[in-house]
C-alpha cells in the first residue's frame, strides 16, 4: 500500500502503510503548497486549529501548534547530556526547528546541517518562518547531501550528532540501518553522543527493538527517551541515544534560566522523566519480549 493523504469534507487524514488500521485527522482550510520533489511529495496545509502543517509523502511532520515538543527534546536532551558540546551535526529536519533550538546554546561553535531534499528547506523558509529561522544563525553551515555519505566523510568531528529523520520509507530508509549507525559512531569525537528519531514503541515495536539493538551493540551507554507529540499518530515518538562517555538520564550541566525561559517543553524534570518507560517497553528493550 502506497503512502497517501486524503481530504474528505475538509479533513486531512494521514493514511500510511507503516501503521495500518489507524489514522489521525485534522480540519484543514487551505492547501498552501503541493509539489513532488526529487525525493518525496511535499504538502503544506493551513489547518483550522493547529496552524500550518507540513506533510511529507502523506505523513505529518509537524504542526505549528505542537512542533515545539519534538524540536526542543531532539535538541536539548542530547545537548544538555554532553558536558561541553562545541561541534554539532544535524542530519535531516529541513524545517529548521531543531536548528532553532540548538542555536540557543551559545557554547556551540559550529553546526553542520545535512539535508538531502533542498525543497523542504525552501518550503519551510517560505511558509514556516518560526522554524526556518534556525537557518539564520551564522554558525550553521548547510550541506545539501545524502546524510549517509556525509557522516562517512567526517570521522572524529562532532561532539553531538542529531538525526532528525523522517520515517524509514523513501529518503529516510537508509538512516535506520546498522552501517549508518556505525558511521555515526566514527564521526564522533571521544566522549561524543548521538540522538536519532526512534519511532513509536506502540506503533513500531520492531523498529524500536532494531534501533536500540544497534545502539546497544555500538555504544557503552545507550537509552530510549519518549516525547509527547499530539499530532503524530499514536501521540508520541521516541529518541534513541548512544553515548561514548556522557551519561544520558540526567543533564550534565544546569539549564540556564535565560534559556529555560524561552522553552515550552524541555526542562530538567522532563529530561529525567523522558527515560521513564512503560514496563512492557523496558522488557522489550531488554530482549524479554513485548
Amino acid at each position: 500500500m502506497k503512502n497517501s493523504d486524503t481530504i474528505h469534507n475538509g479533513w486531512f487524514s494521514e493514511v500510511c502503510s507503516m501503521w495500518e488500521g489507524i489514522a489521525i485527522s485534522l480540519k484543514v482550510d487551505e492547501l498552501l503548497y503541493s509539489k513532488k520533489s526529487r525525493f518525496q511529495q511535499i504538502d503544506l496545509y493551513q489547518t483550522r486549529s493547529h496552524g500550518r502543517m507540513l506533510v511529507l509523502d502523506g505523513i505529518i511532520q509537524l504542526t505549528e501548534r505542537d512542533e515545539f515538543s519534538y524540536q526542543e527534546m531532539m535538541a536539548h536532551l542530547p545537548l544538555f547530556s554532553h558536558p561541553h558540546p562545541e561541534n554539532v551535526l544535524v542530519i535531516g529536519g529541513g524545517d529548521g526547528g531543531v536548528l532553532r533550538e540548538i542555536n540557543r546554546h551559545h557554547d556551540v561553535c559550529c553546526i553542520d546541517f545535512c539535508e538531502i531534499d533542498e525543497e523542504v528547506i525552501k518550503v519551510s523558509k517560505q511558509f514556516l518562518p518560526t522554524l526556518a529561522c534556525g537557518f539564520d544563525d551564522p554558525r550553521v553551515c548547510v550541506h545539501i547531501q545524502d546524510g549517509t555519505a556525509f557522516v562517512r566523510e567526517h570521522p572524529n568531528c562532532y561532539d553531538v550528532i542529531i538525526v532528525d529523520s523522517s520515517d524509514p520509507v523513501g529518503p529516510g530508509e537508509a538512516l535506520f540501518e546498522n552501517q549508518f549507525y556505525q558511521d555515526l559512531k566514527h564521526a564522533l569525537k571521544p566522549g561524543g553522543l548521538i540522538a536519532t528519531q526512534g519511532e513509536s514503541f506502540f506503533l513500531h515495536p520492531d523498529w524500536v527493538e532494531k534501533l536500540m539493538g544497534i545502539t546497544r551493540s555500538l555504544f557503552p551507554i545507550h537509552a530510549y527517551a519518549n516525547i509527547i507529540v499530539p499530532t503524530y499518530t499514536g501521540g508520541h515518538i521516541g529518541i534513541c541515544l548512544g553515548s561514548l562517555g556522557p551519561r544520558l538520564a540526567a543533564p550534565a550541566r544546569p539549564v540556564p534560566q535565560v534559556l529555560q525561559s524561552q522553552l515550552k517543553y524541555y526542562s530538567l524534570g522532563m529530561h529525567k522523566a523522558a527515560f521513564a518507560l512503560p514496563y512492557f517497553v523496558e522488557k522489550m528493550l531488554e530482549g524479554k519480549g513485548k
